[in-house]
């Protein structure tokens, strides 16, 4: 059997065409969420996206390139950066914050970088047990579960938009039935490729199915006319924004980059949010370590890929990535689950790929016409793939504690992990994602990881020995 097509490893390089195609697929899998932050903030898409890529190139760098995780916009900060730019008094025109706002949103990105690398180093001079004490698997575990879960609103939503949402860039007036057609055709195909396929085709399920959707929002456009016209359109405030544009800026237009202005009531409201970050890095990192290595053992590499000993680089990376993102004009993000997931179902793991799909994602937000491609994929179909990846960023909470053999009939895990589950999804479904503690606005990943992280301290006390879960 040819070992190449079980799946690449960190350190393997597929050939330049499998590569590139590899790496497409991650760049529409990142896609959704990066842009879906811009849009929601109001950033600039093309600069969100070029602060992507360049902070992946400098991720693998930072961690010598052994670790494959791709840098993206994070959802935890949006209610941070949303009620800084309301108490300002800034307002969006057309989807866009005016860029003095986003400057100010920048100086406390770029400080909030500071907590991961805080965290980073201590794990470096402190051992990884000392993060381990403070996030055993009946933490990260459920952590991940909740990331997952607490998007599957945004999966649904994407996936059967509203009739007319021209927020979203969807024109004309689609039925709910024909959208509903094109997303479980993008949910379906994407799943029975990934199922039945094998070899190099096998490895490209999100691919193939993006591609199967898009065919259908064909079909139904050509049948349905433009009133059912699931294809978006690039907003013209993209172009209006360039930092410099080839002539009309229809073949080349440079993102809108722009410098932080200083603002403490910035660093205030955006900083602490970082805290939230670090269990959801750490459990991608558990992940990486199970995936990887469960790969490395299928392929009969002597290698034992230890990604679990380089948490402290991953955390150092990825609040340098939010200090090179915030410089650039970029929102604040962390390593992506949406791409491990797919990294897990293509089981191609490797660096070069993830390097290739970032300088694919900084030319997409140079080169008009690319963007438009990308921007232009029918929301329904990322709808489609946002179902599987959420999902499966949920399954990977439950195979860390499983991997990490979490006691499930301990009172002490019981009680961590339920509280969390029910902390976060309770909050994401009955107030919004954002939970108001006493004047503070608690985001739901962030609140549910910080009152178990507290929880599980406390039931701690008095153990013979703290860093080992029940």
């Amino acid at each position: 059997m040819n070992k190449s097509n079980i799946g690449y490893l960190p350190d393997e390089r597929p050939p330049f065409g499998k590569l590139l195609l590899y790496a497409i697929q991650q760049v529409i899998v990142m896609f959704p969420a990066t842009i879906a932050v811009a849009l929601i903030t109001g950033f600039q898409v093309s600069t969100t996206i070029f602060a992507s890529g360049l902070a992946t190139i400098c991720f693998a760098l930072i961690t010598g390139k052994k670790l494959p995780l791709y840098y993206g916009s994070s959802f935890a900060y949006l209610s941070a950066i949303a009620g800084l730019v309301a108490a300002k008094g800034y307002v969006t025109s057309n989807g866009i914050l005016p860029t003095e706002a986003i400057r100010i949103a920048q100086f406390g990105i770029v400080f909030s970088g500071l907590v991961s690398v805080a965290a980073g180093l201590l794990v470096r001079f402190a051992g990884k047990n000392a993060v381990e004490k403070v996030l055993p698997p009946s933490i990260t575990g459920p952590v991940a579960i909740i990331i997952g879960l607490t998007l599957a609103g945004n999966a649904l939503s994407d996936a059967a938009p509203k009739a007319v949402d021209l927020a979203k860039g969807i024109s004309g007036v689609v039925t709910t039935d024909w959208v509903w057609v094109v997303s479980l055709t993008t949910l379906l195909s994407t799943i029975f490729f990934s199922r039945y396929l094998k070899g190099f085709w096998g490895q490209l399920p999100l691919l193939l199915g993006a591609l199967v959707g898009c065919i259908a929002a064909f079909v139904i456009y050509l049948v349905g006319g433009e009133n059912y016209n699931l294809f978006r359109s690039l907003p013209a405030e993209v172009l209006a924004a360039s930092a410099w544009k080839l002539g009309n800026g229809s073949i080349f237009a440079l993102p809108a980059f722009s410098l932080p202005k200083v603002s403490w009531s910035a660093v205030a409201a955006i900083m602490p949010i970082a805290i939230a970050t670090i269990p959801e890095s750490t459990a991608h990192v558990y992940q990486l370590d199970v995936y990887v290595n469960n790969l490395a053992k299928i392929k009969g590499a002597k290698k034992k890929y230890d990604i679990e000993n380089l948490l402290h680089l991953n955390l150092i990376g990825d609040g340098i990535c939010d200090m090179i993102s915030g410089v650039i004009g970029g929102p604040a993000g962390t390593n992506y689950g949406e791409n491990i997931s797919t990294m897990a179902i293509s089981r191609v793991f490797s660096v070069p790929v993830l390097i290739a799909a970032s300088i694919i994602a900084m030319l997409i937000s140079c080169f008009t016409p690319l963007i438009s491609v990308i921007y232009g994929i029918p929301l329904a179909v990322i709808g489609g793939l946002e179902i599987y990846l959420f999902g499966a960023i949920a399954a990977q909470g439950i195979a860390i504690m499983i991997e990490k053999k979490c006691d499930m009939f301990s009172s002490k895990n019981i009680a961590v992990i339920s509280s969390i589950m029910v902390i976060g999804l309770g909050t994401q479904y009955v107030y919004g994602g954002t939970l108001n503690f006493f004047g503070i606005n608690v985001p739901a990943v962030a609140g549910a990881a910080v009152f178990g992280i507290i929880l599980n301290l406390l039931l701690s006390i008095g153990e013979k020995n703290p860093l080992q879960t029940e």
